[in-house]
C-alpha cells in the first residue's frame, strides 16, 4: 500500500468512529504527518479523547494515556528510578513512564501543576527525558495529544506561553450538526449491542478486523511531504503572516489595538510544515496559498496575545486572525 493510501485509510477509519468532526480528524493527521504536538480544546463530551484513541487504535503504535490531576507528580509521567534487590545486591533501574509511548494522550493537561508541565515540556521539545543524571531518548514517533476544557477554570493551572508555543496547532472542537449527532446515537447503540453480544461459537466465522497502519507508512509519508515544492512566494506569504502578528500597525490601526504580542519564529516553521502536510493530503505535489490559509488559524490562535481592550470587547483570537488573514495577501 502506498503511503498516501495508508494515511487516507487511517482518515476513513477515524471518521467512521468520530462522527461529525472531519476537520478535527484532518488536523490530527496533519499533526501526525508534520511530527508535531496538538492541543485539542473543547467542551466536555465532544469526543476529544475518543478521537485520539481512534487514531492510536488504527496505528501500529504504543498508546499511553495520563489523566492529569493537581496531585500528579513528574515521575508519574516520565518514570523514575526504582531500587531492585537481588542476590544480596541492590541497584537502581529506570522504570519508564507513560511518556515513552508513541502517542501520549494528556487528558485535561491544564489540571497538572507547574512541575509536571515542566517535565512534559522537555519531552515535547527535546524528545528525551532526564531522570537523575541519566537522559533517556523517546521513540522516533512521539506525539503529545493534549486536551483541555475551556470553561472549567477551578483547580486548573493555565499553560505558560513557553509550553503552548511548543504545540504545533491548537484545534478547537465544536458541537456536531444535528444529523451527525443522530448518527452518533446509532453508532453508540451498535457498539453497545456488540459489547453485550455473546461470544461467537468456537470455529464460527468472524469478520476480519482491518489491519492497523504501520509506522513505516507514516515515516514514508513524512519523507514524501519533505520533498513537496514550496515556492518563494509561499515562503514570503508565511513570513508576512507571522510578521503581521508582530507589527499589525503596518496593516491596520484596529488590528494593532487588538494584538499585544505576536507569534514566535516557531509559528512560521509550523505554518510551513502544516501547509505541506495539508497539500499532500489533498493529493497536490506543491503548496498553494489556500493550504497556508486553511491551517493558519490552528497554528496561530495560541501564539498571539490579545490586548485588554480586545478581550473586553469580547473578541477572541479567531476573530482577530480572521481580520489579519483578510489584510495579508499572498505574494
Amino acid at each position: 500500500m502506498a503511503p498516501r493510501d495508508a494515511i487516507l485509510a487511517l482518515r476513513d477509519a477515524m471518521n467512521a468512529e468520530v462522527l461529525g468532526q472531519p476537520v478535527v480528524v484532518e488536523r490530527m493527521l496533519i499533526g501526525l504527518l508534520a511530527d508535531g504536538h496538538l492541543l485539542i480544546e473543547g467542551l466536555p463530551g465532544l469526543a476529544k479523547t475518543r478521537a485520539v484513541k481512534a487514531m492510536a487504535k488504527h496505528l501500529k503504535a504504543d498508546f499511553s494515556r495520563v489523566q492529569f490531576t493537581p496531585d500528579l507528580l513528574p515521575s508519574d509521567v516520565t518514570g523514575t528510578d526504582v531500587y531492585y534487590s537481588e542476590g544480596g545486591r541492590g541497584e537502581f533501574r529506570f522504570q519508564p513512564g507513560p511518556v515513552f509511548g508513541n502517542i501520549l494522550l494528556a487528558d485535561e493537561i491544564n489540571r497538572a501543576p507547574a512541575k509536571v508541565q515542566a517535565a512534559l515540556l522537555e519531552a515535547m521539545e527535546e524528545r528525551q527525558v532526564t531522570v537523575g543524571q541519566e537522559t533517556h531518548p523517546l521513540p522516533d514517533l512521539f506525539i503529545v495529544m493534549a486536551t483541555q476544557n475551556p470553561v472549567e477554570q477551578e483547580g486548573t493551572y493555565p499553560l505558560p506561553e513557553a509550553q503552548t508555543d511548543r504545540f504545533l496547532m491548537k484545534v478547537l472542537v465544536g458541537y456536531p450538526a444535528p444529523e451527525d449527532e443522530t448518527r452518533v446515537l446509532r453508532l453508540v447503540r451498535d457498539e453497545e449491542r456488540a459489547a453485550l453480544a455473546p461470544p461467537p461459537a468456537a470455529g464460527a466465522p468472524t469478520a476480519p478486523a482491518a489491519a492497523p497502519i504501520a509506522l513505516d507508512d507514516v515515516f514514508a509519508a513524512r519523507r514524501e511531504i519533505a520533498e513537496l515544492s514550496v515556492a518563494e512566494a509561499i515562503e514570503t506569504y508565511i513570513i508576512d503572516l507571522v510578521t503581521a502578528t508582530r507589527r499589525p500597525e503596518q496593516y491596520d490601526k484596529g488590528l494593532a489595538a487588538d494584538i499585544d504580542l505576536g507569534a514566535s519564529p516557531r509559528a512560521g516553521l509550523a505554518l510551513d510544515r502544516c501547509a505541506r502536510a495539508h497539500a499532500w493530503l489533498s493529493g497536490a505535489d506543491f503548496v498553494a496559498p489556500g493550504d497556508v490559509l486553511a491551517i493558519a488559524p490552528d497554528v496561530l490562535r495560541h501564539r498571539i496575545a490579545l490586548s485588554y481592550e480586545a478581550r473586553g470587547a469580547g473578541r477572541d483570537a479567531d476573530a482577530v486572525l480572521a481580520d489579519l488573514l483578510k489584510l495579508v495577501a499572498p505574494a
